[in-house]
């Protein structure tokens, strides 16, 4: 009965694979775990490539997770509820260029609520860094204490308000998002 031991073994690690947690989706070489609990327990909802300048140079891939999947912006940004966004750097990002882009989206996502977000978005672009390839930057909102900020790894004090968690989201999902095909991903289409 030679068999028995390789079929124990062989179930042995059917049983390891099958214990292995894999990646959900993968863009561009970046893998992404299929949930993240930040504490709530949420799901990928996709993933989007920015790209930047006419040349389309590829910056980071970001993942959206959220409590269920969603293809409608305006449902998203219209809940304040548990969000986590990730953005794996692909290329080196000097930190003038993030506050940079902060500057911007937040202006095209604010709108009128600019002034009243201003000492918050001042508080997270002064926690920003250069970013060398394959590192990250991740955004957790939880509802009533706001918007968690980790810098490589190094998480910070919250930033409050439901108004700069939507308006924060909304550089991505909002109608003049970085690129199109970014927030596209983010809903659940194809990275591109």
């Amino acid at each position: 009965m030679r068999s028995m031991p390789c079929l124990r073994a062989l179930a042995a690690g059917v049983a390891i694979l099958a214990a292995t947690p894999a990646s959900a989706a993968t863009c561009r070489d970046v893998d992404f775990p299929e949930s993240v609990k930040t504490p709530a327990p949420l799901v990928l909802n996709g993933l989007g490539l920015r790209k930047a300048t006419f040349l389309a140079v590829r910056v980071y891939v970001a993942g959206l997770y959220l409590p269920q999947k969603s293809s409608d912006p305006r449902e998203i940004l219209g809940k304040d509820r548990p969000w986590h966004l990730l953005l794996h750097f692909v290329r080196d990002v000097d930190v003038s260029d993030i506050r940079d882009a902060f500057s911007e989206g937040f202006k095209k996502s604010a709108g009128d609520r600019l002034p009243a977000l201003a000492p918050r978005i001042a508080a997270l672009e002064a926690g920003m860094t250069d970013f060398k390839e394959g590192q990250t930057l991740a955004f957790a909102n939880e509802p009533g204490k706001g918007v968690a900020v980790t810098v490589n790894g190094a998480a910070g004090a919250p930033i409050e308000g439901a108004d700069f968690a939507s308006a924060l989201l909304g550089i991505w999902l909002g109608p003049e998002p970085p690129n199109a095909d970014l927030k596209t991903g983010l809903l659940g289409g194809k990275c591109e």
